[in-house]
């Protein structure tokens, strides 16, 4: 079994748990494949099998492989996507950062991790994507997100005016920072903060969630994934703020936009024992009373 490894920096306080997962992956017979600027990191810190193997861009993710293993944050997690991009490669997020809403498997479980993956006792649930369609090219190749799109003002401009239209209806005309489109998943990251709601993995809806509205009358909305829903910009600075999970670029107000699910799906591999609610729970606090 083959499995691809990606991080983006080793910290001298995880070498020891990083060494740990490499031991545990020879000794179920994983041949891992390490992200190359990873590698180049820890091949004189880590103890690593001499035939070690390296890929770099996606088109090196070839069918050999099964899992991609994540090492680090949600946001190390959501680099994995668009490496995935449309493989029926399996994510597993293990967590080096802090809040492991989506790398949800602790460090302590590194072992039990490695373990569940060489013996397929792990679950794999189905996270949809939000897709950008733009009048011009943005984001390359990877034109999707796992948790949001969003629209924002520069830094240095005023509110915006964001007509908004569901299938080429009219829904709304936001006054407001930005906006958010959230997936399910992302409907506990960034909409959240917002005061957007959460709502459940398979759901089939996206999220509408103003940023800062002018209005006292504007609240998040829940729509069905189903809905193409594009954009209409006003703006007094000439640009906007595209963003896609943490990918940002600078377009002109008068780019035209729309999203919709995209066309495939990622994996996501969690341990038996970590389900939504127990995530909501554990890491969100959920339904925490101190009176009790």
């Amino acid at each position: 079994m083959k499995a691809a490894v990606y991080s983006r920096i080793l910290e001298e306080s995880q070498r020891k748990d990083v060494q740990v997962f490499f031991d545990e992956l020879s000794r179920q017979k994983i041949k891992p494949v390490i992200f190359q600027s990873f590698f180049e990191q820890i091949k004189d810190n880590i103890n690593l099998p001499a035939d070690t193997i390296t890929f770099s861009d996606s088109s090196q993710l070839n069918e050999e492989i099964e899992f991609i293993i994540s090492l680090g944050g949600d946001g190390t997690l959501l680099d994995t996507i668009t490496l995935v991009r449309d493989k029926k490669i399996s994510i597993m997020g293990i967590n080096f950062g802090r809040l492991g809403f989506l790398a949800s498997i602790g460090r302590e479980e590194l072992r039990v991790a490695v373990k569940a993956m060489a013996n397929r006792t792990f679950i794999t649930d189905k996270r949809t994507l939000i897709h950008l369609d733009a009048s011009v090219p943005l984001f390359g190749n990877t034109p999707y997100a796992l948790n949001d799109f969003s629209i924002h003002k520069r830094d240095v401009a005023n509110m915006i005016k964001i007509h908004t239209y569901l299938n080429g209806e009219f829904l709304n005309t936001y006054w407001a920072d930005g906006l958010i489109v959230a997936t399910p998943t992302g409907s506990t990251g960034y909409s959240l903060s917002c005061n957007g709601p959460v709502v459940f993995p398979d759901s089939g809806s996206f999220v509408i969630t103003p940023v800062a509205p002018h209005n006292l009358n504007v609240r998040p909305i829940v729509v069905p994934d189903n809905n193409v829903i594009s954009f209409e910009i006003e703006s007094r600075s000439e640009q906007i703020i595209c963003a896609l999970d943490s990918r940002r670029e600078l377009v002109s107000k008068e780019v035209q936009l729309a999203v919709q699910k995209e066309i495939f799906d990622v994996n996501i591999v969690r341990l038996n024992e970590n389900n939504f609610l127990q995530t909501l729970r554990n890491k969100l606090t959920w339904g925490l009373d101190k009176r009790n």
